[in-house]
């Protein structure tokens, strides 16, 4: 089986499944000792040395000039913006709730695609499954047993990643137009750099809450560092160059799954009968998205 074509990057894709499913539960862990903007600086400030450094080692294409520039540029949206959100929403909401809110992102994947020049137009049968998908997600705003108001932390962590997932959207399509002749997982390794050194400034001028020395918040942070940056992103870069995007497509569903698991192991975050129905709908919606928003054939 190990001698099939593809098993490299159908393992890759696993890897990413997985692992990018636990960064949910890595990211409330590390903020036990690391404030939102540090937190997303060091991270990502490591992560592009250590990968930049092992590229410089080997010898391989780095990225200059315009590429350079548009490297930077999609880094900011994708993971300053895109990751930042995140991780700042994940201090108003338990992280298996926001594991299943990111699964709505194809939604901002084909608006976004929709609205650039040159992309696909959107169709009444996939606004109607992103209609079906945002209602599954308005079922998490539903109150409580007993009580009549919204809970206002759940909706400012939704608007957070909506943020964060137009950011993701919009980098992830540019970088796919304007990419170069570097290798997707060093100009992954340049887009991790930026994003850190990007936020360094703010990181350090404005007043979080201090850090706190945990072991455990540490040991969140290495584990984002190493299986979160760099295993899971390159595994996710080597998989998109492989496989179809409709087959890598499937491991927001996964990663949902695995945090809401993680979360509730951990720190028992809530996943009741409502949990589970809007989880339900939003996959179907996800679904119908992507069934009809495929370019039709020439």
């Amino acid at each position: 089986m190990s001698r099939h074509p593809l098993f490299r990057p159908y393992l890759a894709l696993v890897a990413v499944c997985f692992f990018w499913g636990t960064t949910y539960l890595g990211i409330r862990m590390a903020l036990e000792a690391f404030p939102p903007l540090a937190l997303v600086s060091v991270r990502y400030i490591i992560s592009g040395v250590i990968m930049l450094a092992f590229a410089r080692a080997r010898g391989l294409y780095l990225p200059r000039g315009k590429e350079l520039a548009a490297a930077c540029f999609s880094g900011f949206f994708t993971l300053t913006i895109g990751n930042g959100a995140l991780v700042f929403a994940e201090t108003l909401i338990p992280s298996g709730m926001a594991g299943l809110i990111i699964t709505i992102s194809p939604f901002w994947m084909v608006g976004m695609e929709a609205l650039l020049p040159g992309g696909e137009r959107l169709h009444a049968p996939t606004i109607g499954g992103m209609a079906v998908g945002l209602a599954g997600a308005a079922l998490l705003f539903t109150p409580d047993a007993g009580s009549h108001d919204i809970n206002r932390h759940v909706l400012h962590g939704f608007l957070l990643l909506q943020i964060g997932m137009a950011g993701w959207s919009f980098g992830s399509i540019y970088q796919r137009r304007k990419a170069g002749k570097a290798h997707p997982v060093i100009a992954g390794a340049v887009q991790q750099l930026a994003a850190g050194l990007i936020l360094a400034p703010f990181a350090l001028a404005i007043r979080e809450h201090p850090f706190y020395w945990s072991g455990r918040g540490i040991l969140a942070l290495l584990y984002l560092v190493v299986f979160g940056s760099i295993v899971g992103y390159s595994a996710y870069a080597y998989s998109m160059d492989r496989l179809p995007v409709a087959i890598v497509s499937v491991y927001p569903y996964v990663n949902a799954v695995v945090a809401v698991t993680l979360g509730w192991l951990f720190y028992r975050e809530p996943f009741g009968r409502r949990e589970a129905l809007a989880m339900a709908v939003i996959f179907a919606g996800v679904a119908l998205v992507k069934r009809y928003s495929r370019r039709p054939a020439t």
